[in-house]
């Protein structure tokens, strides 16, 4: 983590390869705030957070890794691109590192439904041989494309175009609840990215996004009194998609002024 130990980007929750997870799970509509966070005040922000929140007690911190589905012509990144207000997400999901477990993987195939700033998650649990998870093979979605499309249909959610697997993202995630409401909150860091579509881009890997987002997830538009601190971290409401600025920057050419920034951000100096 920029300004903080670098041994904590090494550490890896063991708790997500640990616990036996639902077979299916859906998640209540919430209202989600986004905040940009600086590379420098990245440090700060975690110190700032846990001054007023207190970590989760089952998955304090931990890898998150997904492989993003969109159609040819990107049409949900153009949607994310362009500020609609409805969009859905599909994505599978794993935690931690493929090399943490042994033999088979939980992952979990998710449909994300945003309308403006309230959204909401279904998901389904999966087990898959940890080979499908090697990079030269996410090209191939993990999972058939039947199951997959069976699988959204049982969400309500049915594609009028064809989904193909896109992009792979992963970041590391701190989870905090606000000690006073109990409103969830996520600081996320080291936002990398592949793209898997071979159609895309310029076939470059690992790619980094400059630093970092805070998530705020509740029942309420408001900030909690103890988040309004937050104004220390030099940070304003930002529409920040990490599938969206991943997609632009592996689009941008290489050598691109800003293109690992989010758009209309400040080159830091």
């Amino acid at each position: 983590m920029p300004g903080m130990d670098g041994n904590l980007r090494e550490r890896i929750s063991e708790t997500g390869s640990t616990k036996v997870m639902p077979d299916s799970e859906e998640f209540a509509e919430r209202i989600e705030r986004k905040f940009f966070v600086l590379p420098r005040n990245i440090g700060f922000a975690y110190t700032l957070l846990r001054q007023v929140c207190r970590l989760d007690s089952e998955y304090p911190e931990g890898l998150v890794n997904s492989l993003y589905f969109d159609t040819p012509d990107l049409e949900q990144y153009t949607k994310s691109a362009s500020g609609e207000l409805r969009k859905d997400k599909v994505r599978i999901r794993w935690y931690d590192r493929v090399e943490d477990y042994q033999g088979t993987v939980p992952i979990f195939l998710e449909l994300k439904t945003r309308q403006g700033f309230a959204s909401s998650k279904r998901r389904k649990r999966f087990l898959v041989a940890t080979e499908q998870l090697e990079t030269h093979r996410l090209g191939g979605g993990i999972i058939d494309k039947l199951t997959l499309i069976d699988t959204l249909a049982s969400f309500g959610h049915y594609p009028q175009k064809l989904l193909q697997p896109v992009i792979t993202v992963s970041y590391w995630r701190y989870r905090l609840t606000e000690i006073m409401t109990g409103v969830r909150v996520c600081l996320d860091y080291s936002i990398r990215s592949t793209l898997v579509a071979r159609q895309l881009g310029y076939g470059e890997r690992d790619l980094q996004l400059r630093g970092g987002v805070i998530e705020v997830k509740g029942p309420s538009i408001e900030l909690p009194p103890t988040l309004r601190r937050m104004r220390l971290l030099d940070i304003d409401w930002s529409r920040f998609s990490k599938y969206g600025y991943c997609i632009e920057s592996h689009l941008s050419r290489p050598g691109s002024i800003a293109r690992l920034w989010p758009s209309g951000r400040v080159i830091e100096t």
